[in-house]
């Protein structure tokens, strides 16, 4: 009776259900057991937390994380078929509060019948802060198994407290051999030269891939596969952890001097729609951070890069950045700028701010100088630029005299023998003789 009440139209569903006729094809080809999943061994090895789960029937809250068609929701049917546990789905863009009360509401009927209820939450991230709330009391009783999926971060999206009565399963793109292990199992009539192209092209999305074979006209040939997924869609969300899981990439292949990978992650950027103004801001950064005064052309450079991104914009302006790209990736390197600044900082973090030596100090208001102000101050042009405009005078307070925090590396070759001919020149005219 109770079976009854919840496997109605608009109810909830058994997880082994089978599909009907007019089903998209991902949905038909759904595995029901772990024999038939494609993927993430990662997650499903013998042994691991995952598949206990699934093989000794204890669901157990989770979150799945990562790109679309890598088997998040077949997983999420998995662990309610093997527990048989009613399958509650619902998406958090188009639900709220009142749909949420009605799947515990029916959860709290059917445990009184003494069966359990997954509760299937997709794009969890959707869910405000509140919504997210509202879930807790159910997930700390047991009334629901919570399994969120989302494409995005849940460290960044979904709130510490659901989180921490959740495990997080972080799930990866699938292969090109998978996807097309999985699309030989249709019984559509498809080249091989098409399967193929599928399986490469799909972005490790395995319900792109099935879409477009499931859309071609049979025999699905080579070119009626490439009209049928027409391009590669590019998976980059600027505003989510794949902004700055590329942008970092970006920023080490450049420093690590690769001009094809700095490119490669350009283009990432670029085909996916990021600000050019973020990506010239890091470039402005880099020529500092990691260029430096190994080559000062770098900053310059960059700095026109950026100038090009507000006075041209997009499209033309990629030719700048990608211009700066090249640039700073063969750039020689040296991050001896962010030391000595990082070095100085650490100082007067840890001993303070001393004052200047007195003759550094300004003169510049009314009886300043009684005050000692400026007094005895050694001005290089005092010199007629003789000693190549420097001074034996102590620039540094008493207490930090001697302090070192520029210390010039290889990159900085030029530098570093000017640095030491003015010290020599500075010695010769008494400064810490």
């Amino acid at each position: 009776m109770a079976e009854t009440l919840f496997d109605t139209g608009e109810g909830p569903e058994s997880a082994g259900a089978g599909p009907g006729p007019d089903a998209p094809l991902a949905t038909r080809l759904r595995p029901t057991s772990l024999a038939g999943f494609v993927g993430q061994e990662h997650l499903l090895h013998r042994g691991s937390p995952l598949r206990i789960a699934i093989e000794e029937a204890r669901p157990h809250s989770m979150v799945l994380f990562g790109p679309p068609g890598t088997g998040k929701t077949t997983l999420a049917r998995l662990v309610a078929h093997a527990a048989d546990a009613a399958f509650e789905e619902l998406s958090a863009v188009q639900v709220g509060r009142a749909e949420v009360r009605a799947v515990l509401a029916r959860a709290e009927e059917r445990r009184r019948a003494g069966r359990g209820t997954i509760f299937f939450l997709d794009e969890i991230h959707r869910f405000t802060t509140a919504q997210q709330d509202a879930l807790l009391p159910a997930v700390e009783d047991g009334l629901v198994t919570l399994i969120g999926a989302t494409t995005e971060n849940p460290y960044f999206e979904v709130n510490a407290a659901l989180l921490s009565r959740a495990q997080v399963y972080e799930l990866h793109e699938l292969t090109p051999e998978q996807i097309r292990e999985i699309l030989t199992r249709t019984e559509i009539e498809a080249e091989d030269a098409a399967l193929d192209f599928l399986a490469d092209r799909s972005g490790g999305d395995a319900r792109a891939a099935l879409s477009a074979l499931a859309i071609a006209e049979e025999p699905v040939t080579l070119a009626r596969a490439e009209e049928s997924l027409q391009r590669r869609a590019i998976r980059y969300d600027k505003d989510a952890d794949q902004h700055y899981d590329t942008i970092s990439a970006w920023i080490k292949a450049t420093r690590g001097s690769d001009p094809d990978a700095s490119l490669y992650y350009l283009a990432i950027m670029l085909e996916g729609g990021e600000d050019p103004r973020f990506i010239a801001r890091r470039m402005v950064v880099l020529a500092s951070e990691d260029v430096g005064n190994a080559d000062p052309g770098a900053l310059g450079l960059a700095v026109a890069a950026a100038h090009a991104v507000e006075h041209v914009g997009m499209p033309e302006c990629q030719f700048a950045l990608a211009q700066a790209a090249i640039y700073l990736s063969l750039a020689p390197k040296s991050d001896t700028t962010k030391r000595a600044l990082g070095a100085s900082r650490s100082h007067v973090r840890e001993h303070g701010a001393k004052l200047p030596p007195g003759p550094l100090r300004s003169a510049g208001y009314p009886a300043a100088r009684k005050l000692g102000r400026g007094q005895g101050y050694d001005h290089p042009f005092s010199r007629g630029g003789r000693g190549e405009f420097v001074t034996g005078q102590e620039l540094l307070p008493d207490e930090v005299a001697g302090a070192r925090f520029y210390e010039p590396d290889d990159g900085e070759a030029e530098l570093r023998a000017r640095r030491d001919a003015i010290e020599a020149t500075r010695r010769k005219l008494g400064w810490r003789a």
